[in-house]
């Protein structure tokens, strides 16, 4: 599942979400370590400001396990530093992902774990919060909750959320828009324009949408 080794991106499973009917749970994530990726079982954890939630979330994982957070997509503080993600790392989880803010970015770097977050911060958790029920349940991230339901994918556009259930189908519709995709490109680095490819002169004068124009030849890039 290891999207380096799939040679996929986000990009090709968000295509293949929306051509399968599969809602789109994306989020705009970064990569702390630019060029890395991560995916895996989504391993939720709601901070409240103390990090024994996260070392309990640990305490219960699977190796391959991608550690989801929650922090409400607070700027003001951090919630993630080199401590926990070198015990990810111990654990055998694939990555962090973090809606909030990380810190101790350069140790975070030297430790090599894929990690994605909304930013940096030097401040640490400000206060300490009743903990929900769901902490080790559930993460609120952006507009979508996730649970371990879930697999988690990121790299350089974001991070995406897919469910368990739906993987090995998006994973195989993501192969295939890649390589229509990759099969185009090549033809224009051989001189052949994605116009002339999509006979885009004969959809200016058909009067159809570009889909539907598109479904007529066979030459989808966008469905």
């Amino acid at each position: 599942m290891d999207l380096a080794e799939l040679d996929l991106t986000t990009a090709h499973l968000a295509d293949a979400c929306i051509r399968s009917g599969i809602p789109v749970r994306t989020v705009v994530l970064t990569p702390v370590i630019p060029g890395t990726r991560t995916s895996g079982r989504v391993l939720p954890a709601r901070h409240a400001g103390s990090v024994d939630v996260f070392l309990e979330a640990v305490e219960r994982s699977q190796p391959g396990d991608v550690l989801v957070v929650d922090n409400d997509g607070r700027t003001d503080e951090a919630c993630v530093g080199d401590l926990i993600v070198l015990e990810a790392r111990a654990a055998g989880l694939a990555g962090v992902v973090i809606w909030g803010l990380h810190r101790d970015t350069q140790d975070i770097r030297a430790i090599g774990l894929p990690v994605f977050s909304l930013g940096a911060n030097p401040t640490g958790p400000l206060s300490l919060r009743d903990r929900a029920p769901e902490a080790l349940s559930t993460a609120d991230i952006d507009q979508w909750t996730v649970t371990s339901d879930d697999v988690v994918f990121g790299d350089d556009d974001g991070v995406l959320f897919v469910p368990a259930a739906d993987v090995d189908a998006v994973l195989a519709k993501a192969a295939s828009i890649r390589d229509v995709e990759r099969a185009q490109a090549e033809r224009v680095r051989q001189g052949e324009s994605l116009r002339g490819q999509l006979r885009f002169d004969e959809y200016l004068a058909s009067g159809l949408t570009f889909r539907e124009h598109l479904r007529k030849i066979g030459g989808a890039v966008e469905e």
